[in-house]
């Protein structure tokens, strides 16, 4: 790796956050700015996971599995190497 790629995008893993605007959506969250007050996060950070820029971090993954009900495993999976 060169610095210049994200090290998610490289990984294995692959994070699907079409589970996590479904999911923040269902528990009435419309917006980025939604979800980064119910999981207490910056609200750039939740834009990012809303937008698939970022994978999130064990805390946060944490935080999506308390008050979304979608767990780590549905957030992100293998993909087929």
């Amino acid at each position: 790796m060169d610095g210049t790629n994200h090290p998610w995008k490289d990984d294995t893993r692959m994070y699907d956050r079409a589970a996590l605007v479904a999911a923040a959506r269902e528990a009435g969250d419309h917006t980025p700015s939604d979800t980064a007050r119910r999981l207490k996060v910056a609200r750039n950070t939740a834009w990012r996971l809303w937008n698939g820029h970022t994978a999130p971090s064990a805390i946060v993954a944490a935080a999506v599995e308390q008050h979304y009900g979608v767990s780590t495993g549905q957030l992100v999976k293998r993909a087929a190497a």
